[in-house]
């Protein structure tokens, strides 16, 4: 059956869903502050509108793709009281677990429903359908939106009340930032040691160090072609958006009193990498980074 998605946000994540959604049947009325993004999903088969409430109005469903929880909260200040009564509003924005509570409150309190859905699988994986969707709200609602999401992805998990979806992402997220670094630091520590790249990786990934940092996105060039490392280091994931999440999962660890060392010292180092230039590569260059502030070692 189709249905009509209202879709605000068509950059490099929402751009390639609303595509596949239009692939498959649905009416998308699409929004985007960048024209570029505009005209992508006009060649992808959606429709566009000058506005965001213009894009939402009679729409089933609105599913928003946007950059932080200010965002998300502002614009549904904006849309919820034009929207259909009991529109379902799918958020799939990566924002704090606080905002996307505040969210659902709003919805809910407009006469709405709501899910939290943070993806993994990038762009890559947007473009293909096979993302990951963590998703946050009550099992009626959750069912609501399984159709469409099992459109933009290959796996959608309900993880529980509203918000948790985004917890989900970002202790996931966490696990992911702070294995790269040990990985990035153990091949340094390698290469100081005489050990070869690829005899680390032959070791490693068929032994207890084994994990999807190395395996799939391993950060040196060799022993797995196709990731970043062997494309100078061009996202994939960008560091600017891990340095994001790791940031969520920092102030996640903070407010709920969490011991957790590793967590908020990879927010540090990734905030670090960030601001001294590395936002636009994959977040596998941290291994430059470590690289670059290692010494000669004393003999």
């Amino acid at each position: 059956m189709s249905t009509t998605v209202g879709f605000i946000g068509l950059g490099h994540m929402g751009g390639p869903m609303a595509a596949n959604l239009v692939k498959a049947g649905h009416k998308v009325v699409g929004f985007d502050l960048a024209p570029a993004a505009l005209e992508q999903a006009v060649k992808d088969g959606a429709s566009v509108a000058d506005s965001a409430a213009d894009a939402v109005r009679g729409a089933d469903v609105v599913i928003t793709m946007l950059p932080s929880g200010k965002h998300v909260l502002g614009l549904y200040d904006e849309l919820l009281p034009i929207a259909t009564p009991g529109t379902l509003f799918i958020d799939c924005s990566t924002i704090d677990v606080a905002d996307a509570k505040e969210a659902h409150d709003k919805a809910e309190a407009s006469g709405h429903r709501s899910v939290d859905a943070p993806v993994s699988g990038g762009v890559v994986g947007a473009t293909a359908g096979t993302l990951a969707f963590m998703v946050g709200g009550s099992e009626a609602d959750f069912q609501a939106a399984s159709p469409l999401l099992e459109v933009m992805g290959r796996k959608v998990v309900h993880c529980g009340d509203a918000g948790v979806g985004q917890a989900a992402k970002i202790c996931n997220n966490m696990i992911l930032g702070v294995s790269m670094i040990a990985i990035s630091e153990a091949f340094v520590l390698g290469e100081k040691l005489g050990l070869s790249n690829q005899a680390l990786f032959d070791v490693a990934s068929n032994a207890s160090g084994q994990c999807w940092a190395l395996t799939s996105n391993c950060p040196v060039p060799g022993p797995v072609p196709t990731t970043p490392a062997n494309n100078d280091y061009q996202p994939g994931f960008a560091v600017a958006l891990m340095d994001k999440d790791l940031g969520l999962a920092a102030n996640a660890l903070r407010t709920n009193g969490v011991d957790g060392e590793l967590g908020l010292r990879a927010a540090e180092l990734y905030s670090r990498f960030h601001a001294a230039g590395g936002g636009g590569l994959d977040f596998s260059a941290i291994i430059n980074d470590i690289r670059d502030r290692s010494t000669e070692g004393q003999q």
